[in-house]
């Protein structure tokens, strides 16, 4: 019953408090991320979601103009505390988690949810039938803002590993797996740990 419908109207309620806060960064930090290099405030990437149908995912944009997509050598994201791709600024938002307050418009309109594996990128190439156990698991649940292998590891474990968390939280949704996720989360935020791959 929570996994299937308590936790979308939770995911709304959050989604709607969440609004003003999203709203006063946006106004608060789209004026310097423009008149840094004047581009794009948002960074809109395709991501793939539950049962790995594409979607986009916005964010404040924290790299820039035209900044080459690094990637490590498990293909995950590349990211470093001194990366010269990242806008001085970028790097603050980064720091503070900042950049993914946009996704609240995601939980909002449902591609994603407050709690979940995060958003993997898309590759047109794949198919659920082609992957693992582990990584066809993780998309039976909508991406999230955060979730467990985020709350617990950030970016200190590989690839890999992020893909068995997720796939371990997709068939193991409740309400107090949430809350626990919940709270590491906001003590992952506040002492910034593992906010680097590197």
């Amino acid at each position: 019953m929570y996994k299937n419908f308590f936790k979308r109207i939770i995911d709304i309620i959050i989604g709607l408090c969440a609004l003003p806060f999203v709203l006063l960064i946006i106004i608060i930090f789209a004026p310097i991320i423009y008149f840094t290099d004047r581009g794009l405030v948002f960074y809109s990437a395709k991501r793939v979601g539950k049962n790995y149908k594409p979607f986009t995912m916005f964010k404040l944009r924290s790299m820039y103009v035209n900044s080459p997509d690094l990637k490590n050598p498990d293909g995950s994201t590349f990211n470093s505390d001194n990366d010269p791709r990242v806008t001085p600024i970028g790097h603050f938002m980064r720091k503070t988690s900042l950049d993914e307050f946009p996704q609240f418009l995601n939980v909002l309109f449902g591609s994603m949810s407050f709690i979940g594996p995060r958003p993997k990128l898309y590759n047109p190439n794949k198919t659920l039938e082609e992957m693992n156990q582990d990584h066809r698991d993780s998309y039976k649940a909508k991406p999230g803002i955060t979730g467990y292998a985020q709350a617990y590891y950030r970016n200190s474990i590989t690839n890999e590993e992020k893909f068995h968390w997720d796939a371990w939280y997709a068939n193991n949704i409740s309400i107090s797996l949430d809350f626990k996720i919940f709270c590491k989360t906001l003590v992952s935020v506040i002492k910034r740990k593992n906010i680097y791959s590197n």
